[in-house]
């Protein structure tokens, strides 16, 4: 009963079993293998344009390096207050883009709205004083489990773009948002004014994957030196483009997230259905987060469950002093079985 982490389940049998073909032989370096070049105009048919990607071995490293094509080292990049770029990756955007700020917004629902936005941007009024507005960068789906539809998105960017600003997406859990939302990759970035995406994929079945696609291609004339800098330019590449082929071959990507998005919408529904347990935030991805008792909490992680507790500050809500807010994720491979056990077991602990 391991829902702590998408991260904690292992690599899909289709992607490993690419990787042990792509290991016979030799092929050349640093992306200069069929795999990768294969894999790069694989994502441009997936998006429906013609894109420039670079394939990279985490979300970190994506992120960053992404923002870094996008802001100025003296600009400012928006996001929410609990964006993974703004608290979990260990100032890692600043460095790569050499000191630009992040901002953090508290929306609800770990989403920001244009009009968040836009009060943020009516804030910078000291000229060279302060940082320039460079670019928002939003989560899809959130750290929260929520998605930005096409309109989300393009209402941000129809905010931004005519002040000279770009939008980034870090798609970590990219595939869930597009399972969950029921739309295409193209709809839910450059067609709604995405221009640069960390597309995800380790958390969805590979062994370490991520990819940064640029939809404005122009953002990308020196990244090859950006990547290289940054210790991301792989020396056996196929490794990583024999990955991207698998995942996105017969629609493997989606079909995970699907899996993924289904039980979490099953827990979800099982949970919502004690007393004692509410879900404050819509279950539109693979997470899901409640809140129950603490005694709850405690007997269940002792019995072996594994799940971890969540800043309450996350919820804009009070918590009873003897409530918890709990964050489970799942994954591709969580067993079915384990989502009912779970629910048996927390039905059987209601006391």
């Amino acid at each position: 009963m391991n829902f702590a982490s998408d991260n904690h389940y292992g690599v899909h049998p289709r992607i490993l079993e690419a990787m042990v073909e792509a290991n016979a032989g030799s092929a050349p370096a640093y992306g200069g293998d069929d795999w990768t070049k294969k894999a790069e105009s694989q994502l441009s048919k997936i998006f429906e344009k013609e894109v420039r990607s670079f394939l990279v071995t985490t979300g970190t490293a994506a992120n960053g390096l992404a923002l870094s094509a996008l802001t100025p080292p003296y600009g400012a990049v928006i996001c929410h207050g609990e964006a993974h770029i703004s608290v979990d990756e260990c100032n890692s955007p600043e460095m790569f883009t050499g000191g630009a700020k992040i901002l953090g917004l508290h929306g609800p629902a770990g989403k920001i709205t244009p009009a968040m936005v836009e009060k943020t941007l009516k804030g910078f009024i000291r000229g060279e004083h302060d940082p320039k507005p460079a670019a928002v960068s939003l989560t899809n789906s959130t750290e929260l489990g929520t998605t930005y539809s096409p309109d989300d998105v393009k209402a941000i960017s129809n905010l931004i773009k005519p002040r000279g600003m770009k939008l980034h997406m870090d798609g970590a859990r990219f595939a869930n948002a597009v399972a969950g939302l029921g739309v295409t990759p193209a709809e839910l970035t450059w067609k709604s004014g995405v221009d640069a995406l960390s597309f995800g994929a380790t958390k969805n079945g590979a062994m370490m994957l991520e990819a940064v696609v640029f939809f404005d291609t122009n953002l990308a004339d020196d990244f090859i030196y950006r990547r290289m800098r940054g210790g991301q330019l792989v020396s056996k590449g196929r490794y990583l483009g024999a990955q991207m082929l698998a995942y996105l071959k017969d629609g493997l990507w989606l079909e995970n997230a699907r899996q993924a998005n289904g039980l979490a919408a099953q827990l979800a529904e099982g949970l919502g259905k004690f007393k004692n347990i509410r879900i404050p935030n819509p279950v539109q991805a693979n997470e899901v987060f409640a809140v129950m008792p603490r005694a709850l909490n405690d007997k269940l992680l002792a019995s072996g469950a594994k799940f971890y507790d969540w800043m309450p500050d996350s919820l804009g809500k009070a918590i009873a002093d003897d409530e918890i807010f709990v964050r489970f994720v799942l994954s591709y491979a969580t067993p079915e079985a384990d989502v009912r056990k779970f629910l048996d077991l927390a039905k059987d602990l209601q006391s």
